[in-house]
């Protein structure tokens, strides 16, 4: 799916880091003084989100209040512009796209038979739960802070779709009821790939969204969806998952301040 590539490129936009000035002998002997570390591990360290002190039941809906603040975010604006476009771009294409996926071969209505499982919702959220009480049980905090994040992505998806769905009223292509537009199931597992980018990186997010765009080509096959609902949708799916996992950089301060001639203003500051 062309969204899955959009997203994939969007995580890799970062702030660089400063040029660090030549140490003094002073730094210079005490980072002599100091372990090592390689840089893949400096990377990785980078890269990885903070590990809240706490991940238990009441961090994990207590959090949710700001993954709410976070939605509001440039990155975010860019999935939904991208995720829109392509939408509208396919729109078109809505009417003819799923008679050329649908089949009268029984191998090809096998392996997408699978889709519907594995991108509803309550098997997305058995999955995350999994996740959460494996590392609690095990005493994993890395472990359990992502099972945290795939079920508050889950959650904040549903709050997305949910309303999307009953505002549009969109009817299905095979006629059954009018929540079509977004994927429901596109939107769950692009959120689940994105949590999973964003706490392992990119490359071990790979098998993740190839797994949610067969989701979603699956939807298509089974004539539940048009293409422009599972753009769509892998977009909302995508803005959830990177809201929920908040890096440093990720945040953003709000600051009301006095303007001349009276009147205020809202400065809005990134903090690194």
């Amino acid at each position: 799916m062309l969204i899955a590539a959009g997203v994939l490129a969007l995580q890799l936009i970062g702030v660089q880091a400063p040029v660090a000035a030549d140490p003094t002998p002073q730094q210079a002997q005490t980072s002599q003084a100091e372990p090592q570390q390689k840089p893949d591990e400096q990377k990785a360290e980078a890269k990885e989100p903070p590990t809240p002190p706490r991940t238990g039941i009441h961090a994990l809906f207590g959090n949710l209040v700001e993954d709410v603040k976070h939605l509001p975010s440039m990155q975010n604006v860019y999935i939904a512009a991208v995720a829109g476009g392509l939408a509208i771009a396919a729109h078109p294409a809505d009417q003819t796209f799923n008679a050329r996926l649908r089949s009268h071969y029984d191998g090809v209505n096998i392996v997408f038979a699978p889709g519907k499982y594995i991108g509803d919702t309550p098997e997305q959220v058995a999955l995350s739960l999994g996740t959460f009480a494996f590392g609690r049980a095990f005493d994993q905090p890395k472990v359990s802070h992502l099972g945290m994040d795939l079920i508050q992505a889950q959650l904040l998806t549903e709050m997305l779709v949910e309303p999307i769905k009953f505002a549009t009223r969109r009817e299905r292509p095979d006629g059954s009821n009018r929540q079509s537009f977004p994927s429901g199931h596109a939107a769950v597992t692009f959120a689940t790939a994105t949590v999973i980018g964003r706490h392992l990186g990119w490359r071990k997010s790979v098998l993740g969204y190839v797994i949610a765009s067969y989701v979603a080509a699956s939807r298509l096959h089974d004539n539940r969806h048009y293409l422009s609902d599972v753009i769509f949708g892998a977009g909302v799916g995508s803005i959830a998952g990177r809201t929920v996992v908040h890096h440093a950089s990720d945040y953003w301060a709000f600051t009301p301040v006095s303007v001349p001639g009276g009147g205020v203003a809202l400065l809005v500051t990134r903090l690194k």
